[in-house]
């Protein structure tokens, strides 16, 4: 698994095929919150667990789920 401590705010969440999933709001333990104001998510928190995280570069989180995946699959924060 990867080390959630890589995983900063700002940086862009892409699906395994390079889809835009969302931005980085938080990690909160094992999840991911993604912020609500991006573009791909609308205007709602959305929770991604980091377990769905293939690696982290310089400037993206990228999956091992495609992006319709990963938004068919993550979680509303209520």
């Amino acid at each position: 698994m990867v080390d959630a401590s890589l995983i900063k705010e700002h940086l862009e969440v892409v699906g395994s095929d390079g889809g835009h999933v969302g931005r980085v709001d938080h990690v909160l333990g094992d999840q991911i919150e993604l912020a609500k104001l991006d573009l791909a998510g609308g205007f709602k928190h959305h929770m991604i667990p980091v377990s769905w995280v293939d690696y982290v570069d310089d400037d993206k989180v990228r999956l091992t789920l495609t992006k319709d995946e990963a938004k068919s699959r993550w979680t509303e924060k209520h």
